[in-house]
Formats: C-alpha cells, sequence, structure tokens
C-alpha cells in the first residue's frame, strides 16, 4: 500500500488511534486490520468464517479499492464502536421531544455520525401554545438552539459536528426558514433544504398560490404565490449556497418501505433520504482502481470502447465483498440509542457508492461533460446497482431478508428477495477520496492545483495524472506549470492542445446543466440518492441558480444543491491564488 503524504496527514489527524497524549499509536496497516477483523466477527452469527472474511476485508480495503465511511474507520473496535455516518432524528411538536432529540443528537454527532432533522411538525411562530398560555417561537429558533449545541460538540473529536435542517415548503415559516442563513453566524454547523412538493412545482408552473399549513392543526393558514418562495429560495441560495432543495414526494415515491413510515429528512450531504430514528452505513468503490487499459500515455486522445477497458468482472467480485461488509457492519454497530438500532435492523439500508468518477474518465480518455461520459454514467451505476442487489439477494439466501420486509416494496410478484431495504448511494467522500488518493464522489475536477481545508489542515492538491500527461505528450515547461498552478485550470494557456483542454475540464468550466445531467444519470439507477454539488462561477445569476433548480426536478434529481464560488458560504476547496 503506497499513502501519499496529505494521505497520510489526514489519517494521522482523523483516523488512526491515538493515546492519551494525542500521540498515534497506529499505522494506517494496522487501522484496516482493526477495521475487517471487527467487521468479520457478525460472519460468527450466521455460520460464515471470520477469518476468510477479515483477509477479503483488508485486501480490498488496503488496496484502496474500497473505503467505508469515515465513523467505521474511526470507531471499529473501539468501546463505542458506532460505524454509521448517516442518521434522522424525529422532531414532534413538544419540549420534550425537541429536547430528547437534541440529546441524542450529541450522542451520534460525538461518534462520528451526521444527523439530519426536519423541523417541519414544529408549530410555526406566535402561534398559540395552550399549555402555558404563551406564544410559539417558531422552528428557526429552535434550530439556533440546536446550532449552538453543535457547536461544542466535535464529532468523536476528529470530525465538527454536521446537521441538515429542512423545512418543508408549505411551513408558514418557510420564508423565514429560506432567509435565516443571509444573516452572518447563523445555523453555520447545518445545511439546510427546502422540502419541495409536486404541489409547489405545480403552482410555480401555473404561476399561482398555493396553500400554507399550519402542522398543529393541518389548516390551511395563508396562501401565497409560489413565484415569490422561489425567488426567496433562488436568493438566499445564490448569496449563500443555502438553502438546497430537496423533492420529497419524489423521494417518498422512492421509499423502500412506506408501511413503516414516511420520508422526511436527509443526512447533511443529502444522499441518504432516512425514516425517522433510521440509519445507514456508506462504503465507496474507488473506480480508478478498475481501468485496465489508459490514454495516460502520452498518445492522442481517443475514445476507445470502453468495455474493453474498465474490468468489469472484478468491480462486481468487489462490490459482493463490499456489500458483505456493510451488511455485517449493521450487526457489529454499537448504536447510540435503541430505537435506531430497532429501525437499522428492521431495514439493514446499505448504501454502496463510488468515488473516483472523474479520474476513471480521465484515464478512459473522455471529457467529463461528453456524451459518452453521460452514456457510461448510466451504464455503470445500472451495473453497480444490478451486482449490489444480486449481492444482497445471495446473502438474503444465507441470512433471510430484512425483517421489514413483508408490505416493503420488494414483497410482490417478480421482486427480488434482498437482505437490505436500499444497496446504492453516492456519497460525496470528502476525505476518503485523499485516502484513496483519486477523486470524490461523482464529482468533476475542482481544479488541477487547489487547497482543500481539513478542520485546521490545510492541505496542497495536484492532480496526479496532468503533469504526467503533459510530459509524455512533450509540452510540459515550468512556464506552463506555474500558469497552472495561478490559474488551477487550462482555460486560456497558450500551447495546451485542444483534445487536452477538454479531458482536464475542471467545475466551473463545466456548465450547470451538464453537472445537473450528470447527477440525474447516476440517479437513474441509485436506490438513494446522489450528493453533488452544482458548482458556479462567481459571475453566475440568479436566474443561472433557478434554471438550475427546475433543471433537477425536471431530470429526475432527488435533491439539489448550489454552490456560487467567492459566495459567503466558506468551501473547503479553494483555488491556491485565493487561499489568502
Amino acid at each position: 500500500m503506497v499513502l501519499t503524504d496529505n494521505a497520510l496527514t489526514v489519517l494521522k489527524a482523523r483516523y488512526l488511534l491515538k493515546d492519551e497524549n494525542g500521540n498515534v499509536i497506529e499505522t494506517p496497516e494496522e487501522m484496516f486490520k482493526r477495521v475487517s477483523k471487527t467487521i468479520a466477527t457478525a460472519e460468527n452469527y450466521y455460520g460464515g468464517r471470520p477469518d476468510e472474511w477479515e483477509e477479503k476485508f483488508y485486501e480490498i480495503m488496503e488496496s484502496l479499492r474500497f473505503l467505508p465511511n469515515s465513523p467505521a474507520l474511526m470507531n471499529a473496535g473501539k468501546k463505542k464502536g458506532q460505524l454509521a455516518a448517516c442518521f434522522v432524528l424525529p422532531v414532534n411538536d413538544s419540549m420534550n421531544s425537541i429536547f430528547d432529540t437534541l440529546k441524542n443528537a450529541a450522542l451520534i454527532l460525538q461518534s462520528g455520525g451526521g444527523t439530519g432533522f426536519s423541523f417541519s411538525k414544529l408549530r410555526p411562530k406566535a402561534d398559540i401554545v395552550r399549555s402555558t398560555g404563551g406564544i410559539a417561537s417558531g422552528p428557526v429558533s429552535f434550530m439556533k438552539i440546536y446550532n449552538t449545541a453543535t457547536d461544542v460538540i466535535k464529532q468523536g473529536g476528529a470530525r465538527r459536528g454536521a446537521n441538515m435542517g429542512i423545512l418543508r415548503v408549505d411551513h408558514p415559516d418557510i420564508l423565514e426558514f429560506i432567509k435565516i442563513k443571509r444573516s452572518e453566524g447563523e445555523l453555520e454547523n447545518f445545511n439546510i433544504s427546502v422540502a419541495i412538493t409536486d404541489a409547489f412545482i405545480d403552482a410555480l408552473n401555473h404561476d399561482m398560490e398555493y396553500d400554507m399549513i399550519n402542522p398543529r392543526s393541518s389548516t390551511i393558514v395563508n396562501k401565497i404565490k409560489a413565484k415569490i418562495v422561489f425567488d426567496e429560495i433562488v436568493k438566499s441560495a445564490w448569496e449563500t449556497g443555502d438553502p438546497g432543495i430537496i423533492f420529497i414526494d419524489r423521494i417518498n415515491r422512492s421509499n423502500p418501505t412506506p408501511h413503516v413510515g414516511t420520508i422526511e429528512s436527509t443526512n447533511p450531504c443529502g444522499e441518504q433520504p432516512l425514516l425517522p430514528y433510521e440509519a445507514c452505513i456508506l462504503g465507496s468503490v474507488n473506480l480508478s482502481k478498475y481501468v485496465k487499459n489508459t490514454i495516460i500515455t502520452g498518445n492522442k486522445i481517443s475514445f476507445n470502447r470502453m468495455e474493453k477497458n474498465i474490468d468489469f468482472d472484478g468491480l462486481a467480485e468487489d462490490i459482493r465483498t463490499s456489500v458483505r461488509f456493510l451488511d455485517n457492519s449493521i450487526d457489529v454497530n454499537k448504536y447510540p440509542i435503541p430505537a435506531i438500532e430497532e429501525m437499522h435492523k428492521g431495514n439493514r439500508k446499505i448504501g454502496l457508492g463510488i468515488m473516483g468518477w472523474a479520474d476513471m474518465l480521465i484515464l478512459l480518455g473522455i471529457p467529463y461533460n461528453h456524451r459518452k461520459a453521460f452514456n457510461l454514467a448510466r451504464y455503470l451505476m445500472r451495473f453497480i446497482r444490478d451486482a449490489a442487489r444480486q449481492a444482497s439477494v445471495e446473502l438474503a439466501e444465507l441470512r433471510g431478508v430484512f425483517p421489514n420486509f413483508r408490505g416493503s416494496v420488494y414483497d410482490a410478484p417478480n421482486m427480488p428477495r434482498v437482505r437490505n431495504a436500499t444497496t446504492t448511494t453516492i456519497a460525496p467522500t470528502g476525505t476518503l477520496s485523499i485516502i484513496a488518493d483519486t477523486s470524490s464522489g461523482i464529482e468533476p475536477l475542482f481544479a488541477l492545483v487547489y487547497k482543500r481545508f481539513i478542520l485546521d489542515t490545510e492541505l496542497y492538491e495536484v492532480n496526479r495524472y496532468f503533469f504526467e500527461f503533459t510530459k509524455k505528450r512533450g509540452f510540459y515547461s515550468e512556464e506552463l506549470k506555474n500558469k497552472v498552478i495561478e490559474k488551477g485550470y487550462l482555460r486560456c494557456i497558450k500551447n495546451v492542445p485542444r483534445d487536452v483542454k477538454k479531458l482536464f475540464k475542471t467545475a466551473h468550466e463545466i456548465p450547470p446543466e451538464d453537472h445537473i445531467k450528470m447527477q440525474a444519470c447516476f440517479q437513474e439507477s441509485t436506490d438513494n440518492a446522489v450528493s453533488k454539488t452544482i458548482n458556479m462561477p462567481f459571475r453566475s445569476k440568479r436566474e443561472d441558480v433557478a434554471k438550475a433548480f427546475l433543471l433537477a426536478y425536471e431530470k429526475g434529481c432527488k435533491g439539489i444543491t448550489i454552490f456560487r464560488y467567492g459566495t459567503s458560504k466558506k468551501g473547503t476547496l479553494v483555488k491556491v491564488t485565493d487561499a489568502d
């Protein structure tokens, strides 16, 4: 195993075991052995062979072909042993519920998980509180309390608290919610999203009003033009990067266990819709490891047949191992509260996703927003979904279907008998991709050279392929290197061949429509949702944001996050010339 300096920095800061004085007492190899040994113990419950699977789990991680979500790497084998990254907790309309949930969220955040909440059940500001004779302060006021509490919790000592706060678009306090992050310093520990309904989209398309509903009484208290609300969402997203939007009705149409409950929220990055008290353990395969024949040889780029250049057999085998790893994780996980354990073991949701998509495309010689890239995205994700689902079927034959199977969408003729209610999710893989030395999630290259900020650590990142490629093609120079470091991209740099500029196109050079199209291509065959940032250059207009939101709905996405570079929401990725 060869790890980069950045990978070692991240591992030492976040993942490797430390003694009481904060000194690292574990090597990366020992970390993978600790994780693989812990996860393999679940084989004892089903008559499997722990030693055999420990070796397989270690090999797939040590080779950096697969990595589980961060809490699994951090906590496996520890006393607390909390392995899941994604949680959703209910917030019901009572003081007991609000503060019980806050207590449970603190336990989750401390263990390294991220929490999502819908505040849509809370009565609106100025509504009656009959028990006291007073008036309600509204959802946003309680979000501020949650935010303050999160401030003092550092996840597992290695991650800052991360929350998702969601409010339905028909809640009477929706405008206050939409505008809250325009004020500097508000809800800094929250990503926020508006839960958009089909009825709202219909009203927006017909320039009509829609109903505002008091969740306490379920009565209509007001009507408002959909365009007024939509324009405020756009304005806030353009200014700050928040709110994002989730299409809550579409999400619930994909709910595999509607008899168990209704989905109200997602995890902090939006890729994992979950029922109240539900959790999910994620993992990602590194696509850059399955390219057999690459174009990084100095030859002029040509689009070869992708089927010949991707190791689909190896990928399928690793998916089978990864699904077993994630299913085992559910059984060995130490849950922070019993209600979460009951829900997670009832539905057994896992989320296998990918990282290294941009790197795979570069190795294949396919520009990120080329027609062939979109076609490959659809084909590849369908392959991954089918292989993951088949692995879940095989596990069900050995271990039984998930306990809430009866009444689920799978409890029907011609549907597979699966072990897991969901098997696929596409997460952002921020630090995991650093460890694996590959591009994150399904994102394009942010820049060829940039700085990344993780907690208090600044990492300098250089694209691993570009300068190697320039040397083999014969146009490398120190002048070119300095210009690329200064700009971060190739646009307007002379003496770079046109095909190379296309191949190494960066996030802000790709039109928002193509970002969304890529997200939609992957969403077609993803059980859960897709985390994808729609990057926009600073010069983008509000109309661009509005078009992106509507296009995401039209293309079948489950949600969308816009980030206009240089706005008030602090990004973790910064071009070198903007870093100071």
